[in-house]
């Protein structure tokens, strides 16, 4: 072998690491692996929430990569099973977001936060805007990890530029080489050249990334604690908007089917005001009257109060049913029971359920808005009271009306039809509407009993059950009374009263009040919905 050819081949033994260098894969900058449908979503999400794009242009201009660490905490609220990618595969620029996903994933407080997230587009990007003040903390408390993770980079990639030109280099000598090998003094040297500052570039990068690891090493307890309340208060606020959704009835389902701008107008609308007030209570309402659902019995007997005569089988006292046991008198009963003359057990608090339908009469003239114990107003309790019946109906397949009203000329009326969801905008449009004013008991009822007989002449339907819910009593005319009672009898609706802290007049035998309902009851304390429990068992 000639000497040429020796100089050659020992400046390309040489420069094999640098070819191996110049020809290595790119570094990855997602922390989180994920495939093209998980980076579609983002892409989706990131697109859809104008809070996304504007935390991105707040932060990226002082800490680079906050893009990409955004998408990042996404992937790992989103994915049903988040991986986090091996630290040694991470571009050096990007080790900093790389820590704080890895303090993400690990923190206690995640997997709350998971459940609600996983799946969810629209609750993963709400996680990640609820960390953004722990985010922008963070990112200030690691800026000296950040920077030295940036130099870290640029002096790795100053490496592989510099072993490329190596590989730039020796290629050159090898076309100008004689046909014996021979390599020509200026292309030996350039490759020798080449050889050099890739070494010192290498030096450069390894010590570099020395002192980036220190770096991330000092921040490494911080980005843990921050992590971890950034992790805490994402899942306090998934769940409490996940809460609040279920207060009011909507269902994941019709989460996920809607629309991203028009669910975050709803969860804007209910974390707002009055509404957000009033979740609790209507959560708790809605549970109480699931639970009694749960308990209802049809046709149970209620509170023994005596014997009576009639046909009703489920109530024969038990000497009655003796009869039965001696073939003599099996005739007689027959004869009694065809002649409705049977000794029955007499019984009054439980009533059979209706089959039509569920109207709500809901005062919401100026004195509901007068707030009573733990700062529920009469209002609040009587739209959770409501709502609660709106899902007694839903349950039971039946109409659902909302009736606001206060003064003779100011009514509403919402109506729910028992065949087709309740769309959400609709039941919230009924929850805010107060219309103020002063309190007029007949153009509601009137209103009701109308509905009823409507129902009554479409359908066939009887048996509807009113719910007068109010704070207030007025009078009523002879005229009208006459009228109301001959439609209550020819549709065989029942009427509920449900008085919410009012006078002891208003209520006591021989009031207004007293006289219309069918069952009515007092409500003195606005915390205990557990006062009208048996209003869901009988309707």
């Amino acid at each position: 072998m000639s000497d040429g050819q020796s100089a050659l081949d020992a400046l390309a033994g040489r420069s094999g690491r640098w070819l191996a260098l110049s020809a290595a894969a790119a570094r990855h900058t997602a922390a989180v692996v994920a495939g093209p449908f998980d980076r579609v979503a983002w892409r989706d999400v990131y697109e859809q929430s104008a809070g996304l794009r504007e935390l991105a242009a707040e932060l990226d201009p002082r800490h680079p990569h906050t893009t990409d660490l955004l998408a990042d905490v996404f992937l790992s609220a989103y994915q049903a099973a988040p991986r986090l990618r091996d630290r040694a595969e991470m571009a050096p620029s990007h080790l900093v977001n790389h820590q704080v996903v890895a303090a993400l994933l690990r923190s206690p407080e995640f997997a709350a936060m998971h459940r609600e997230t996983a799946g969810d587009s629209y609750a993963a990007a709400m996680a990640v805007l609820a960390q953004a003040s722990a985010l922008r903390g963070l990112l200030e408390r690691s800026r000296n990890a950040l920077d030295r993770a940036r130099y870290a980079h640029n002096a790795q990639q100053d490496a592989v530029t510099a072993a490329t030109a190596v590989s730039e280099a020796l290629r050159q000598a090898a076309e100008e080489a004689g046909e014996d090998g021979t390599v020509a003094a200026p292309a030996a040297d350039a490759v020798r050249r080449a050889i050099e500052a890739a070494e010192t570039a290498e030096a450069t990068a390894r010590q570099e990334a020395r002192a980036a690891a220190q770096a991330l090493a000092a921040a490494l307890p911080g980005i843990r604690a921050a992590a971890r309340n950034a992790t805490a208060t994402a899942a306090e606020a998934v769940r409490q908007e996940a809460a609040l959704m279920r207060a009011w009835g909507v269902g994941s389902g019709e989460l996920e089917r809607m629309p991203f701008d028009e669910r975050a107008r709803l969860a804007e609308r209910l974390r707002g005001g009055r509404l957000a007030r009033w979740a609790e209570l209507i959560g708790r309402f809605r549970q109480m009257a699931d639970g009694e659902r749960a308990r209802k019995v049809e046709n149970a007997m209620g509170e023994l109060v005596g014997v009576t005569l009639g046909d009703d089988l489920s109530r024969v006292i038990p000497s009655e049913l003796a009869v039965l046991g001696v073939p003599e008198l099996r005739a007689v009963f027959a004869a009694r029971y065809a002649a409705g003359e049977l000794m029955l057990y007499d019984t009054r608090g439980e009533q059979s359920t209706g089959r039509g339908a569920v109207i709500a009469c809901v005062d919401t003239s100026h004195s509901m808005y007068a707030e009573g114990p733990g700062g529920i107003t009469r209002e609040a309790w009587s739209k959770a009271c409501a709502l609660a019946l709106l899902d007694q109906a839903r349950h039971a397949g039946r109409d659902f009306v909302g009736i606001l009203f206060s003064a003779a000329d100011k009514i509403r009326v919402f109506r729910f039809p028992g065949d087709r969801p309740a769309g959400v905008t609709d039941v919230l449009d009924f929850a805010e509407t107060f219309l103020g004013g002063g309190t007029d008991f007949q153009r509601p009822l009137s209103t009701a009993a109308g509905l009823l007989e409507e129902e009554f002449d479409d359908t066939a339907r009887g048996r509807g059950d009113i719910v007068l819910i109010t704070d207030d009593a007025c009078e009523v005319t002879e005229r009208w009374t006459r009228a109301w009672n001959d439609a209550k009898h020819r549709l065989g609706f029942r009427l509920f009263g449900v008085a919410i802290a009012t006078p002891d007049a208003a209520t006591e035998s021989g009031s207004v009040l007293e006289s219309l309902c069918d069952n009515l009851r007092t409500i003195d304390d606005l915390t205990d919905v557990h006062t009208t429990a048996d209003l869901f068992r009988v309707i």
